[in-house]
């Protein structure tokens, strides 16, 4: 990394990180937004070879996928099939393996990397934060100590250390 440079063009001292990304998909990209013409991405993953769609696994009525967009390296999504936006939607079968496949991705991942601590969570609707609150999903967020250190929280920037690919390949191999 260099110096920057201000709104003013003129050095300033400070480091960025630049992740252009992360802006895209502030955007919408790929997400089923009102006025945009995507599909949903957590039904057309399926459809997709495991390796192209990042699927770490795939179950009866749900299926593990790496997070496009992670908090932390192994970042997964436990995604039902069905096109459901609510857990009071889900039917039990698919409720349980929901449950299952989130705990079978915590001893997954604590064998592969080792984390911490883990935050597990459902965003219901898009006021609660659901980038894609039209499909039910479980996120799966490894973390460790110090994980959230002055990127996240000054630079809004998370730096990962490892392409998802890999770390899919990591974690699919350990399943």
């Amino acid at each position: 990394m260099s110096n920057s440079i201000d709104g003013a063009g003129m050095p300033d001292g400070w480091q960025r990180l630049w992740a252009p990304h992360r802006l895209e998909y502030l955007r919408g990209e790929n997400r089923p937004l009102e006025g945009n013409r995507v599909e949903c991405p957590f039904c057309r993953i399926p459809t997709l070879q495991d390796e192209e769609g990042l699927i770490v696994h795939r179950g009866q009525s749900a299926y593990v996928v790496m997070n496009l967009y992670p908090y932390n390296p192994g970042h997964l999504l436990i995604c039902a099939y069905r096109h459901v936006p609510d857990l009071t939607d889900l039917t039990d079968q698919e409720r349980h393996e929901i449950g299952d496949l989130t705990a079978h991705a915590m001893k997954t991942i604590r064998t592969v990397s080792n984390p911490e601590g883990f935050n597990l969570g459902m965003n219901q609707g898009a006021i609660s934060g659901a980038g894609v609150a039209e499909h039910i999903h479980q996120h799966v967020v490894p973390r460790w100590g110090g994980d959230a250190n002055f990127m996240p929280i000054i630079g809004k920037t998370k730096v990962l250390p490892q392409l998802l690919t890999l770390t899919r390949a990591e974690i699919a191999a350990a399943w």
